[in-house]
């Protein structure tokens, strides 16, 4: 994506918000901006949405800003909203497959720090948590609803229909869709697998928290009565306004301070780097620099 395109992007996306008439906050409405460009760039695959309101009203903004941003640009055309439970991402289909498949290929090690213990600590043998292995199974669900496969013909997000029919068909029901959103609520059926804990693998995060159901109320005190270190990755946007000259942070997570000590040092850190990084270099036009901060954060309440 050129200088161009990058504005393009903010344009269409302005006039689709301007139209739906979506009273944004100027801080929600620059953030939405960040989202669907690391969206479009590659830079993630999956941003929860977090720009105020409440469901359903937040969702019916969200598609109708998205419906109307296709119908101007095709640099619109692989994103969707999708639901799970009381929250809603956007993801670009196409990096959604690509990521299922590469964590189910275990193309990278993702580590998990379980919170039903008091102090938290990392799980050595996930393979023997039942959690872990729930998780596994709705990453396969998921997998069903993006094939990657499909991705390699430039299946559209509306084109999806048969392949989850399919699907459905020998696995039961796994999704409810719409032309404007997919509804993904039923992978976390029967299962002791958390959001929170679905998040941290979803949205990109190296180290995930891990609890189930059942212990909800002691991963939130476990958690809330230890420091943090937190780790944000921050880019600047290159633009031809002033707007681009600030960093802005793409996304950021936290981990026990007893348990990252290393801060930025952390082999698992510097492999995520590296990673992000990766992504970067595909995509300099439009984000002029990229660096990890880690910061401490004392002991707070927590709402997982």
């Amino acid at each position: 994506m050129d200088a161009a395109r990058l504005e393009e992007v903010l344009k269409v996306l302005e006039s689709s918000v301007s139209q739906t008439k979506w009273r944004l906050k100027p801080a929600s409405k620059h953030r939405l901006e960040i989202d669907v460009l690391a969206l479009c760039t590659g830079m993630r695959a999956v941003i929860m949405v977090d720009y105020g309101g409440k469901m359903p009203e937040l969702q019916e903004q969200l598609c109708a800003v998205l419906k109307l941003s296709q119908k101007e640009s095709s640099i619109f055309e692989h994103l969707q909203v999708m639901v799970i439970e009381d929250m809603i991402y956007l993801i670009h289909v196409r990096g959604l497959a690509e990521f299922v498949k590469s964590s189910l290929n275990l193309e990278t090690e993702l580590l998990f720090v379980d919170l039903e213990q008091d102090p938290p600590k990392m799980i050595t043998q996930s393979e023997k948590s039942s959690v872990v292995m729930q998780l596994l199974s709705v990453q396969k669900l998921l997998s069903l609803a993006f094939p990657a496969d499909g991705m390699d013909n430039d299946l559209l997000p509306s084109e999806r229909t048969d392949s989850i029919a399919n699907a459905e068909s020998s696995t039961g029901p796994i999704t409810s869709q719409s032309p404007e959103f997919i509804d993904l609520s039923s992978c976390m059926k029967d299962t002791e697998v958390t959001v929170p804990t679905l998040n941290g693998w979803l949205l990109g995060y190296p180290v995930v928290y891990l609890f189930s159901k059942e212990h909800i109320a002691d991963a939130i005190y476990n958690l809330s009565t230890k420091s943090l270190h937190l780790f944000k990755i921050l880019v600047c946007r290159n633009s031809t306004s002033n707007k681009g000259s600030r960093q802005e942070e793409l996304m950021s997570f936290s981990v026990p301070y007893d348990l990252s000590l290393e801060g930025s040092n952390e082999p698992w850190a510097q492999a995520f780097v590296a990673r992000t990084k990766a992504r970067w270099e595909g995509c300099k036009q439009v984000w002029g620099s990229l660096q990890m901060e880690v910061s401490g954060c004392y002991p707070q309440a927590i709402v997982l």
